[in-house]
């Protein structure tokens, strides 16, 4: 699978964080209502739901990883839930430091927010917490781990500065590279407070870098509220003080216990139920309709399982239009501004079949290689993978197709026009096929 993208969800313990990666992804993260549930990171797989290219064309395809269900294809994306954060986490209470070490890994974090205050601050059970608190302080302990692994070292960042003569960019890029991000994330934050900060990092105060951290996680790590536990007493006013307050933030409403409960039944047979959907199928629904060809007839629902999906539907189906779980996923794709890409190798059939033939000089073997080239029994669109917005044709080449004794050469649009390497990709022309020459060293 080909993604360099990770969802991180954070959150204080016991606000619903591994009920959350359950309910979007096939993890099964240890749930328990007690703090510090989670103590290593659990990873998963969720799927980002995009028009599939496949009915455009009128074309089956067969995807490689993920599915299409209906033209709707739906994109691996790793998610990543993260042990419980605490007031004070940045001075190592609870498992601060190591929280704060593994979102690293993500590119966007989703806020889980316990929106029915039956969990304080450390995630003990209690009753009228105030979540609105929780938003400020993770904030908080986000920006000081930050700003202190800088300040701890600021006498030796600033005397190398000068002494190499360095730009301010280029030492600040050094110092910030351990958090996974490129010179380019670096810039867009430093160009965000350039009236506030002198261009020479040399002559910065304290406020000043303050400041760029806090433009700096902007960039690196944009933020979701996800509010949930909707479906439990005193949310609903607790939903409209946080979007009162917050309106900065994207906020999407959800109930991952609900969805956790649709995906169980429609395994078990007992409901048809399509993640993101308003509503779900029962026997007596499938009943007034044709069948479809193959499809079995759902199983009967008892007087129990019948009064828990009408509560479902009464509290988070009709009020919020679903569950929440995979609107989040859509808008933490959307926040990150990717784009999915379906590299072809046959600009007719849209195949991927990798296809070589040699040439030969007197020092080494020169290969003419394109990802496909197609015959009639080829696939269609196998291959499909999200890239941030501003990434190059080069880039995708090196960083997700070609193999190290590879070259671009050219890649081409479904127009056949010729893009060179520097060329961005965009998502009105996000079908490409590379073409590669491949070196071979003749053994001696």
């Amino acid at each position: 699978m080909k993604t360099n993208f990770t969802i991180g969800c954070v959150g204080k313990p016991n606000a619903g964080k591994s009920s959350f990666l359950n309910a979007a992804t096939d993890a099964n993260a240890k749930i328990g209502n007690y703090p510090f549930c989670t103590i290593e990171p659990n990873l998963g797989i969720t799927y980002f739901p995009t028009n599939c290219p496949c009915i455009r064309f009128n074309k089956v395809c067969s995807p490689k990883y993920g599915k299409c269900v209906n033209g709707i294809r739906y994109v691996p994306v790793k998610m990543l839930d993260v042990a419980g954060l605490i007031p004070g986490a940045h001075e190592g209470r609870g498992l601060g430091n190591k929280f704060l070490d593994d979102i690293r890994q993500a590119n966007i974090l989703l806020h889980v927010i316990d929106v029915s205050g039956t969990t304080n601050e450390k995630g003990e059970l209690t009753q009228g917490y105030d979540p609105l608190r929780d938003v400020d302080w993770l904030c908080e302990e986000i920006h000081m781990w930050i700003f202190n692994n800088l300040m701890r070292k600021w006498p030796n960042i600033v005397r190398r500065h000068v002494s190499t003569k360095s730009t301010t960019i280029a030492t600040l890029s050094a110092k910030l590279s351990g958090y996974g991000v490129k010179q380019s994330i670096v810039q867009k934050a430093l160009d965000k407070v350039a009236n506030d900060v002198t261009i020479d990092l040399a002559n910065w105060n304290e406020d000043m870098i303050h400041k760029v951290v806090e433009a700096f996680i902007k960039e690196k790590f944009p933020m979701i509220l996800v509010l949930n536990k909707v479906d439990m007493a005193d949310s609903d006013i607790n939903i409209s003080r946080i979007c009162n307050k917050y309106s900065n933030y994207p906020i999407i409403p959800t109930s991952a216990a609900t969805e956790i409960f649709l995906r169980k039944l429609t395994k078990a047979g007992y409901i048809n139920y399509t993640p993101g959907s308003p509503n779900y199928e029962t026997l007596q629904d499938q009943q007034i309709r044709q069948l479809n060809e193959n499809e079995k007839l759902l199983k009967c629902l008892d007087d129990k399982l019948t009064k828990q999906l009408n509560k479902v539907q009464d509290l988070v189906l009709f009020r919020f239009g679903s569950t929440g779980i995979e609107m989040a996923i859509k808008r933490a794709v959307e926040l990150a501004k990717l784009i999915p890409v379906y590299p072809v190798g046959c600009l007719n059939t849209f195949a991927s079949e990798i296809i070589r033939t040699s040439t030969s000089t007197s020092t080494s073997t020169s290969t003419s290689t394109s990802i496909g080239q197609s015959n009639n029994q080829s696939k269609s669109f196998e291959d499909c993978f999200l890239v941030a917005n501003g990434t190059t044709i080069g880039e995708i080449a090196r960083e997700y197709i070609a193999q190290p004794n590879q070259q671009l050469t050219y890649a081409e649009d479904i127009h056949r026009l010729q893009l060179g390497e520097n060329e961005t990709i965009r998502e009105s022309n996000n079908i490409i096929k590379f073409n590669f020459v491949e070196f071979e060293q003749k053994r001696k």
